[in-house]
């Protein structure tokens, strides 16, 4: 059992979104004092250690998964709240979550008044941490109960559940800046302790600001490099954290203040001074965390980024093991399915793992965390409902969040739309998410986006402690029937098939490539059809088409004697028949529909649409 003392939390205020005495955002804070019976008993859990190449990540928010009150848990918008809803992240066939910031911060930071909404402006998001080494007390039904205790349990409560259910616990870390703003912001920690250390600073004392928020961490000093292995080390080991995502991580990559070879190796080399900053082949912190006895055995992922215009996606150091959030998968995807012209050969590139990234670095597909949808930017729903961002409500005259954002409005902007353009929409959500599915690499889908929650058209939604972000119970039951089922479904298919989780780039001898003709593929900047057969060794073969056109095509189905094409899944028909498993009724009549195509090894496809065909022995041959 380890020791109580071990045990660290922040004591500061106790329910959510209340000021404090004298309505101060920012009341005292203390640390614990833990007592001898301070203990939680794990009942014998261990690290589940899945392979990579095997996850499916969902990407959530602690308090938003239950805060609606359509949620009808016990305690909503907390730790407890989450674990009563694990049965719904094991059935949709997730197998890791990511917990948006859970490290202790303060929602109340930017906390003003909304005239747009009528309510209050939250820092809800959690990128600001307060404190590295505690969980975030107000995600907790037991506030301030035992000096903080209370929430430290109720995390590892979370953490045990989840593995009881087959499900790995990563965590969203942010050591790239902390809550105390630029030099004239408030004296919280580490300002008051050493600001030279923690702090990138420029001679005269000015914060250098990689973050976007203010400051950035001096990750690689010395003092505070020791400090984040400390922190993640104490993760792993007292809370049993399966792994972490490093929230801009590239400012792990830059240089310290005071960068100079004594004050990192211990010994000096002449003309070895770099300017703060400066980005790193191998920065100190990534080599200390990839090769710590305890770290370099969890998940690693980087947000292979910063706010200083630092872009290393494919290239972050990595040490082998190191994968990265692929935002270049997200902008290919998105491009190629929503129909531009020239992206149908870095679309197969991103079907592959992206090998045009990781391959030559001597990464895997694993590597990649593929995703099309995250909590920053455009729902899935939202992705495929508005061409521009819609943020009026942040109070911010619609100048904040990303302007490029890759989206189709599927022909009419916004939810009130004629029905065609709505099933179109539909039809591009499945396209996404079997996309997601089928792709080299670890998908990660983000928290709602199997129901199609909807954020407005908003894309920066980092203010709001409303329905906006709330996962809504209520809409999920509604489309149980429909997008949910076909979520489940396609999930379920990627874990059946040994071929759509490899632990290396695919190669000729399992994959080929085709058009609209078997062995023809078009990588023309005109061409808008991507398509490819997989050997797999439980299913036998898998032949996978996206038609991206506006217009609908017939294709030649490669043709493998003694055997007859199966469809499986097909966007462009309504639920259920949009994937055909044993129980759907008619499903021999629904099969027969096309039965003279593929008599003829031929199928159709609509237009905006993708289909998966089983290879199965041919009876009639």
């Amino acid at each position: 059992m380890p020791r109580s003392d071990n045990y660290k939390a922040t004591v500061s205020r106790g329910e959510y979104g209340v000021l404090g005495p004298e309505d101060d955002c920012w009341p005292p804070m203390a640390g614990m004092v833990p007592s001898a019976a301070d203990q939680f008993d794990w009942e014998g859990d261990l690290p589940l250690k899945f392979p990579q190449r095997d996850l499916v990540i969902y990407e959530m928010h602690v308090r938003g998964f239950t805060n609606h009150e359509s949620s009808e848990t016990k305690y909503p918008g907390t730790y407890l709240g989450v674990v009563e809803k694990l049965d719904h992240l094991k059935e949709l066939g997730v197998n890791c979550i990511e917990l948006m910031p859970c490290h202790e911060f303060n929602e109340l930071e930017y906390y003003s008044y909304n005239s747009v909404l009528g309510d209050y402006k939250f820092n809800f998001w959690g990128y600001s941490t307060v404190n590295f080494f505690s969980p975030m007390g107000r995600y907790s039904s037991a506030g301030l109960s035992n000096c903080g205790l209370g929430a430290i349990n109720e995390f590892k409560h979370l953490v045990k559940e989840a593995h009881k259910r087959g499900i790995e616990v990563i965590m969203d870390v942010v050591f790239n800046h902390t809550a105390e703003g630029n030099e004239n912001g408030p004296i919280v920690s580490f300002r008051g302790i050493d600001n030279s250390v923690f702090y990138m600073l420029a001679p005269k004392g000015e914060f250098y600001n990689y973050s976007g928020c203010g400051n950035t961490f001096n990750c690689n000093h010395p003092i505070v490099r020791q400090f984040i292995v400390d922190c993640l080390r104490y993760w792993v080991t007292e809370m049993h954290i399966d792994g972490f995502r490093f929230d801009l991580a590239s400012i792990l990559a830059r240089s310290s203040s005071s960068w100079d070879a004594v004050n990192v190796y211990g010994n000096s080399t002449e003309g070895d001074v770099i300017t703060t900053g400066t980005p790193l082949t191998s920065p100190p912190l990534v080599d200390m965390i990839s090769n710590d006895p305890i770290l370099r055995g969890v998940k690693l992922i980087a947000e292979a980024w910063d706010c200083g215009g630092l872009y290393q996606v494919g290239v972050f150091p990595h040490w082998g093991i190191w994968s990265e959030w692929n935002g270049k998968y997200r902008d290919m995807v998105r491009q190629f399915i929503k129909g531009t012209d020239g992206f149908s050969g870095a679309f197969a590139e991103c079907l592959c793992g992206s090998p045009n990234l990781y391959q030559e670095g001597g990464r895997k597909p694993w590597n990649s965390i593929n995703f099309v949808c995250a909590h920053d930017g455009f729902t899935l729903a939202d992705l495929v409902t508005y061409n521009n961002k819609h943020n009026l409500a942040n109070g911010e005259d619609n100048k904040d969040g990303e302007n490029h954002n890759n989206s189709w409005n599927c022909g009419e902007e916004g939810e009130f739309a004629r029905i065609f353009v709505k099933k179109l929409r539909k039809r591009q959500m499945r396209n996404f998410f079997l996309c997601l599915m089928v792709s080299q690499g670890v998908p990660m889908i983000y928290m709602g986006d199997e129901y199609g929650h909807t954020k407005g058209g908003n894309n920066n939604t980092y203010c709001h402690d409303n329905y906006i972000n709330y996962f809504r119970w209520d809409k999920k039951d509604e489309s149980s029937s429909d997008f949910l089922r076909f979520c489940r479904l396609m999930t379920k298919f990627r874990h059946e098939c040994e071929s759509l989780g490899l632990d290396g780039f695919p190669t000729a001898e399992r994959l080929q490539w085709h058009g609209h003709a078997p062995r023809t593929p078009d990588w023309s900047e005109t061409s808008r059809f991507v398509a490819f057969t997989l050997v797999d060794k439980v299913k036998g073969e898998l032949y996978v088409a996206f038609n991206a056109s506006h217009l609908p095509v017939t294709i030649t189905l490669p043709e493998r004697p003694g055997y007859r094409w199966k469809p499986l899944v097909d966007t462009g028909k309504p639920a259920p028949f949009d994937f055909l498993t044993d129980d759907v009724p008619e499903r021999e009549t629904a099969a027969k529909q096309y039965s003279h195509f593929l008599d003829a090894n031929q199928y159709p496809m609509l237009s905006s649409s993708s289909i998966i065909l089983l290879l199965s022995p041919d009876d009639n041959a």
